[in-house]
């Protein structure tokens, strides 16, 4: 299957699963939907905690963030020094983004940025997360809901599903149960450190303990390490390659900078990656497609003549 998908490598794993389970099953229950309705996620407590940075005098949180912006790239505590200067709706995209504004404006090159830096993605989120009308857990489990949840969740699983010929449902996407869990107060969903409480609360006694309180495990896979060992040649060869660089999209100092941060112990795999993916669909879609590879090359060549 060729999948071109940026989160294609976590995919992997639900992908094998669904393999194995239809050696012996036809359908299957998903627990999706779990962390969006009852706010299971750990970023809603870092979301939480960083609210509370409102309380510091304003002049002090600017002095911070000024000082996290004159810090290099990479440098421990520059997000965060960043995020005191931060209203509610910037810090938390500012935190749930692959790529800052400052970032993208040195990873593109300068004539590629131009066409879209003044475009505004998340505008309606951020006027969502700043009117004051909804609870900022709800808002940000809408958000979720309607974004995260169908954009990728979803999609990973009907695709790696139907790839194996399975049906995959998903029971906590019923609609009544849907819309009854958005009229619980948020306080019930995050309370203290427990996400999902009330969700856990209920199935006290019919599931262990041990199940429901156990710490959360993701399909996270050890891509950092990888790209500092055995895929750092798969890596650089693609993101260091001339033809890359001809494409006249990316700069290869800031290619070279996020790989450089990452063999340093900085994690960039999820940046790196998805900029592996954006290489092998332009090499798939772009390269091997006559009539955008002429496209590419007139930009290249007024690239050169410029």
């Amino acid at each position: 299957m060729r999948n071109r998908s940026p989160r294609a490598g976590r995919r992997a794993q639900c992908a094998r699963y669904h393999r194995l389970a239809s050696e012996h099953v036809t359908v299957v229950l998903s627990g999706d939907g779990g962390d969006e309705l009852f706010a299971g996620y750990d970023r809603y407590l870092v979301e939480r905690r960083e609210r509370k940075m409102a309380q510091i005098p304003q002049p002090l949180r600017q002095a911070a963030g000024f000082i996290g912006h004159v810090m290099s790239e990479g440098m421990k505590g520059g997000n965060f020094l960043r995020h005191l200067a931060l209203s509610g709706p910037d810090r938390y995209f500012d935190a749930n983004v692959l790529f800052r504004e400052f970032q993208k404006a040195a990873l593109f090159e300068p004539d590629v940025y131009g066409r879209f830096s003044n475009g505004d993605t998340t505008g309606v989120w951020r006027k969502l997360l700043g009117n004051g009308q909804m609870h900022w857990l709800s808002a940000v489990q809408y958000m979720d809901l309607k974004g995260y949840l169908p954009n990728d969740i979803l999609t990973k699983v009907d695709r790696m599903s139907m790839a194996h010929s399975i049906e995959a449902r998903v029971p906590l996407l019923d609609h009544k149960l849907v819309e009854f869990a958005a009229t619980i107060p948020p306080e019930l969903k995050l309370k203290g450190s427990t996400t999902q409480y009330i969700f856990k609360k209920a199935m006290e006694g019919i599931l262990p303990d041990g199940i429901l309180y156990r710490p959360k495990r993701g399909f996270g896979i050890p891509l950092a390490r990888w790209f500092r060992g055995k895929l750092s040649p798969f890596m650089r060869d693609l993101l260091l390659s001339r033809r890359c660089s001809e494409r006249g999209i990316f700069r290869k100092p800031y290619l070279e900078r996020l790989i450089e941060m990452n063999d340093r112990g900085r994690p960039m795999d999820l940046q790196i990656w998805t900029l592996i993916t954006f290489e092998l669909w332009c090499q798939r879609f772009i390269d091997e497609n006559n009539s955008c590879r002429s496209l590419f090359n007139k930009k290249v060549r007024r690239r050169a003549v410029a």
